[in-house]
């Protein structure tokens, strides 16, 4: 090999180890860019597990209110009927 062809190879060599830098560089960067995705995504993730708790408490807590109506007019019913018809009787006595 003659000093040209040395110069020229050391030279490519160089080229290479620089871009082989740069790719490592660039892929740092693209590793950090993930890193915060992930962290935003972990983020959206919780929040979204404290919304869906959130919705089932009010969900329960609806049943709850939904299942007292129920019996509340199971026993106001028959006594607003009842009141009604004494009424009309009282009405249609005379």
């Amino acid at each position: 090999m003659s000093d040209d062809d040395v110069r020229q190879l050391v030279s490519v060599l160089g080229e290479i180890r620089d871009n082989q830098c740069a790719q490592i560089e660039r892929q740092a960067e693209a590793l950090a860019l993930q890193r915060e995705q992930f962290a935003l995504m972990r983020q959206q993730f919780e929040r979204a597990v404290r919304l869906q708790d959130r919705a089932e408490a009010i969900q329960a807590r609806s049943a709850q209110l939904v299942a007292a109506g129920r019996r509340a007019m199971a026993v106001i019913l028959p006594i607003l009927l009842a009141l009604v018809l004494y009424l009309t009787w009282l009405l249609f006595r005379r």
